[in-house]
């Protein structure tokens, strides 16, 4: 996501239609599919490849089941969902999504939706954990913070402390609740910094997952590898999402737009997914905030063409 407005006025608007991310299945680290030959013969769904619909979301804007039938013919087993609100998605009932997207052959694994609502928050969650059951989904990710709740510790730690309330309430319907990150959560507030010394400290890790996106991460300049030894197990979901430059560190997600396909940018996803294990890693999600030529289903070919024939090899 590019910056508040847009994920923020995504979440808004794509329960009338929006969305991108890709999920890897851990057995497929394990078969035999390493030749170029049986690459050749696979079909992509048999990857356990999934998308981050953020990516498509002027599409899914426009046509949801046309753009999910795109997604599925590329070769997408997964998705990602990032349009859920008023018990809705993407404007349909979640019985009715959740039957569009297995008649052609895929499953939907996630979905990022903000929590920070006004009312009543405990009934907030619970109805936002059985829509999200009836779903199917597995994980619920918090996407984002806003910008004026980022300048004191202890509105990171009272956001912490709900998402806890929130984790308790999703996992009685079999949901994992998370924390999707993006760069400024590593910047430096009233001389702590939000992630290592909020997030990582009092999320509990038996309610609350991390999903990385690795993009922001780097950004960020940290070393997701590191990351994973100091915090073992701690990250169920990556975000694969590439970049074109490499920078100081940066805190702000405005102005950046280098964002590139899987595999043509300058992140090393062989070195990262060579620690999967220990960061405890189950699912990767690909997503690109933005295309360029304005050729998101391009892009996202690219991205699991690049994946199942040289990165996860």
């Amino acid at each position: 996501m590019k910056t508040k407005q847009t994920r923020r006025d995504f979440l808004r608007l794509s329960a009338t239609g929006a969305m991108g991310a890709v999920v890897l299945s851990k057995g497929m680290f394990k078969t035999g599919l390493g030749t170029s030959s049986l690459i050749n013969q696979a079909d992509p769904k048999s990857f356990g490849i999934g998308l981050q619909l953020y990516t498509i979301r002027e599409a899914m804007n426009m046509d949801v089941p046309g753009s999910l039938k795109k997604v599925s013919d590329i070769g997408f087993k997964y998705l990602e969902l990032a349009g859920y609100e008023n018990g809705m998605f993407y404007g349909i009932k979640p019985v009715e999504f959740r039957k569009m997207v297995n008649d052609l052959g895929m499953e939907i694994l996630s979905s990022h939706t903000q929590v920070e609502i006004p009312g009543d928050p405990v009934d907030y969650a619970k109805k936002l954990a059985d829509d999200h059951a009836i779903l199917g989904a597995k994980y619920c990710m918090q996407p984002w913070v806003e910008e004026k709740d980022r300048h004191s510790i202890a509105g990171y730690q009272k956001m912490a402390a709900h998402w806890n309330q929130v984790g308790a309430i999703t996992k009685r319907n079999g949901i994992r609740f998370g924390y999707h990150n993006h760069n400024f959560e590593f910047d430096t507030v009233e001389g702590k910094i939000p992630y290592f010394d909020v997030f990582m400290v009092e999320l509990d890790k038996e309610l609350i997952t991390m999903e990385l996106d690795l993009f922001w991460t780097m950004k960020a300049g940290q070393n997701p590898v590191e990351l994973f030894k100091k915090y073992p197990g701690r990250f169920q979901l990556f975000h694969m999402k590439d970049m074109a430059t490499k920078q100081d560190p940066i805190f702000t997600t405005n102005g950046v737009s280098d964002f590139v396909p899987v595999g043509e940018g300058l992140i090393n996803f062989k070195e990262i997914l060579a620690a999967k294990d220990i960061a405890g890693m189950k699912h990767m999600f690909v997503e690109q905030d933005i295309t360029k030529d304005d050729k998101p289903f391009d892009a996202i070919k690219t991205s699991i063409t690049n994946l199942i024939t040289k990165i996860i090899v």
